[in-house]
């Protein structure tokens, strides 16, 4: 690896171990046995390192939210509640372990105003993340997502994702869990289709 893979590698167990405000250029200096000027030379600052050892990080727990039988090559039904309810079910399952990594998220969250460079570069992230949501729910592929798709549906998802991270965060033990969201979704349903008639 060169100094720039070693920086991110470094930058991330940072992340994990002090978090984005308590994290100096010192410390991915020494975890990643690189120097300070290719902090700037690579990634401009800091703040930018961080924030892509963020995104870096979130990717690498993306193939946990991947139904089961889409993981191992078969398939579920894209779009239904079963679906939703097996999503939402894994994504939660990274959010419940010790030292789980979505507190960065809170942290970003209350302190955005504080790191600008890390809260710009990652709303451009929120964008694709919202993307990405989308075929973990209804199939396809990221890169066929229509741009409405995103603004709708993945907004819509990256809001509930949002919303579950600082519950979890917040209080583990009232967080609602797969089976209340998709009953709740399954009521939601039900009262705008009686509403219709």
């Amino acid at each position: 690896m060169g100094h720039r893979e070693d920086l991110l590698e470094g930058a991330k167990r940072c992340l994990l171990e002090k978090g984005f405000v308590r994290t100096t250029a010192r410390d991915i200096v020494k975890e990643s046995v690189t120097n300070l000027a290719s902090i700037g030379y690579h990634y401009g600052s800091k703040d930018k390192l961080l924030a892509e050892a963020y995104v870096s990080l979130i990717e690498g727990l993306s193939d946990d939210f991947l139904p089961a039988a889409e993981a191992s090559g078969g398939d579920t039904e894209p779009g239904s509640l079963d679906r939703f309810q097996e999503v939402w079910s894994n994504i939660i399952a990274t959010m419940q372990g010790p030292g789980s990594m979505w507190r960065l998220s809170v942290e970003i969250v209350a302190m955005g105003d504080q790191l600008p460079a890390v809260r710009d570069h990652l709303a451009l992230a929120q964008r694709e993340a919202a993307r990405g949501l989308i075929p973990l729910f209804f199939g396809g592929r990221e890169e066929d997502v229509p741009e409405g798709d995103v603004d709708s549906v993945g907004q819509f998802y990256n809001t509930l994702m949002t919303g579950l991270i600082c519950q979890y965060v917040f209080d583990p033990a009232t967080a609602p869990t797969a089976d209340q969201l998709t009953e709740g979704l399954r009521r939601v349903i039900g009262a705008a289709a009686d509403g219709r008639k």
